[in-house]
């Protein structure tokens, strides 16, 4: 048995206090009483009750407080497990947090432009999985492959250039976190589309990429790549973390303002490489429509049989039983009809 809201069962020990308050104070009453009157004259005076309803009645009256009390707390009995098969496609998403994304070339700026077409993405999955990578100079995996598409969001939220101790841009690096996330990741059929979707204005410092390619070909994953921003580019603002105000921009060594531009090159060479294609926004009014309706036209095969067990709450139950009780204790005759002489 598990409950939904088991903090009412708290209740009990009140109920618990009640019966035991009712019991003392049954006995201060009867000790008054002693000094009035006896117990015989006592009973004459109530000859007509009948003492085992009135108790019945009363007991009645706690057992429908206690089931009510465990209504409230919503038993769930009985489970049902039952196989369900889940089919898609397992998306790993590998996004470019790097200070270039902040870029405001494509409104309202690159990185939160990627973010809405991921969720505009994430809006038309069924049963797929999908996971975050997230890179700069380095990348950390922020999701795993999951189809809890409101775990995925929060962690979309997340990703920003702040968590990343590198301002830079380093692609072998995503990739590779990205290769290390597919191979552990259950795949028990073996046959499951594995998609690797990589987001960045194409800035790269790192060194040649290609074992890593490669290596993701190898094992089946199509690379898909989308470059964002725009050939004049834009600067790079820096705000106040507290206040949101700006700043400064990115300057470089010299102390010259940066700018950043999309360099769609290495991006679209990924794509070649990797059996995919490459997608381009460069406006606001663009998005991944392309790839989206390109994931619709790829098999989609069984992620994987998972067992659901689906627990009932069961409170109407308690809900009845207390009402029964209640009933009776009512019905039953507290008193005999006074006998004519």
């Amino acid at each position: 048995m598990t409950w939904e809201n088991p903090a009412y069962l708290w209740l009990l020990l009140l109920a618990a206090a009640m019966l035991i308050g009712s019991a003392f104070y049954r006995r201060y009453l009867r000790k008054r009483r002693q000094k009035y009157f006896s117990d015989d004259v006592f009973s004459k005076l109530y000859a007509n009750e009948i003492t085992t309803n009135r108790k019945i009645s009363s007991f009645l009256t706690y057992v429908a407080l206690v089931l009510i009390i465990i209504a409230l707390a919503g038993p769930q009995i009985g489970t049902e497990v039952r196989q369900v098969e889940r089919r898609g496609v397992d998306i790993m998403v590998v996004l470019d947090v790097s200070r270039s994304m902040l870029a405001q070339d494509v409104r309202p700026n690159r990185l939160d432009k990627a973010r809405f077409e991921i969720l505009r993405m994430i809006d038309r999955l069924q049963g797929d999985r999908i996971g975050l990578v997230a890179f700069s100079g380095e990348a950390v995996q922020l999701a795993p492959l999951t189809s809890d598409y409101a775990a995925f969001r929060t962690f979309l939220n997340i990703a920003d250039p702040s968590l990343m101790p590198s301002g830079s841009t380093n692609f072998q690096e995503a990739l590779r976190t990205a290769l290390n996330a597919f191979e552990s990741a259950s795949d028990e059929n073996g046959q499951t589309v594995r998609v690797l979707l990589l987001i960045s204005d194409g800035e790269d410092h790192s060194e040649d990429i290609r074992s890593v390619t490669d290596r993701l070909t190898q094992q089946g994953i199509l690379l898909h790549s989308v470059g964002i921003g725009t050939a004049g580019g834009a600067t790079i603002p820096i705000y106040d973390p507290d206040t949101g105000r700006l700043l400064d921009y990115v300057r470089d060594a010299g102390q010259q303002i940066v700018t950043s531009r999309l360099e769609p090159g290495l991006l679209q060479e990924i794509a070649q490489s990797g059996r995919g294609q490459y997608y381009e926004i460069t406006r606001s009014a663009d998005g991944m429509d392309g790839f989206i309706s390109r994931l619709s036209d790829m098999d989609a095969q069984s992620l994987s049989a998972e067992e659901y067990a689906d627990y009932k709450n069961q409170y109407r139950w308690f809900v009845a039983l207390a009402l029964v009780a209640l009933l009776v204790a009512l019905a039953l005759p507290r008193y005999r009809p006074p006998v004519n002489d």
